[in-house]
């Protein structure tokens, strides 16, 4: 593995960390998954009172993204994780007629997430770190040659951690009392505003850290363990499967003879 000598401008990784951030946490998709299909849900049951309509109309709107990549001949990986969110939390709030369901799978990922941060932080693996190290060019050297960038890590991890824990203690409650139209609105309020902040403090913990250590990823792509190729290689194929599929004519029928 080739190296780089660490950038004097620490001010520009700053720069880059805050749009990193920002795409690595969904970017301005994210803000809108984050926040349409719970409005629309929420906004028609409190008119309808009618679970499947009310559910039906959150799961519309996320198939917007679908038919415009489709229309544009782009892949569709990405927008096929709305659809799944949304479409389980329909599905269940259907099917058990409780519209507090809708939102029961987004809050129970949320779990997940506190979950695998916390852990990720106690075991010195900080997730931001693993998300952040490829995309800032600096793979995991912040883990073996930059002390002071995995604390940076840790403690910009555990901003996250109390984000999912906020949500959760907020929610929970709620959804338990059957609050549907309360449980609606936090969250929404629990989205997009309490994410920028934790986008920002996470910004102010890594801009006060060491820069990053650039590695050359091409040498380091001609290294990697067989086990990390053949993960490269699913990664590329499964990209180009759903590039395929959204670029491919419709078939004709065939005429009868």
């Amino acid at each position: 593995m080739s190296h780089r000598a660490p950038s004097a401008d620490a001010a520009d990784a700053g720069d880059n960390g805050a749009a990193s951030l920002i795409e690595a946490f969904g970017g301005v998709r994210g803000m809108i998954d984050m926040t349409l299909p719970g409005l629309v849900f929420i906004v028609v049951f409190t008119i309808t009172k009618d679970v499947a309509v009310s559910s039906w109309s959150a799961l519309g709107l996320t198939l917007v993204p679908v038919a415009w990549r489709l229309w544009r001949r782009e892949t569709l990986k990405h927008a096929f994780g709305g659809v799944l969110g949304v479409g389980i939390g329909a599905f269940i709030a259907i099917e058990s007629g409780k519209p507090q369901n809708f939102y029961l799978t987004s809050m129970i990922y949320g779990l997940v997430l506190l979950v695998a941060y916390a852990v990720s932080a106690l075991v010195r693996w900080p997730l931001l770190g693993v998300m952040l190290g490829p995309v800032l060019g600096e793979n995991m050297t912040w883990r073996t040659q930059n002390p002071g960038r995995l604390a940076a890590y840790t403690k910009a991890t555990w901003v996250w951690v109390a984000l999912f824990a906020l949500r959760a203690l907020i929610l929970f409650p709620l959804y338990w009392a059957g609050q549907v139209t309360w449980l609606g609105v936090a969250k929404i309020a629990l989205g997009v505003p309490p994410w920028l902040v934790a986008i920002y403090l996470s910004w102010l913990i890594l801009s006060k850290a060491p820069p990053p250590i650039k590695v050359n990823l091409e040498d380091d792509h001609e290294t990697e363990a067989p086990e990390q190729q053949a993960a490269r290689a699913v990664d590329d194929a499964v990209e180009g499967a759903f590039h395929d599929l959204a670029s491919s004519p419709v078939p004709q029928e065939r005429s009868e003879r």
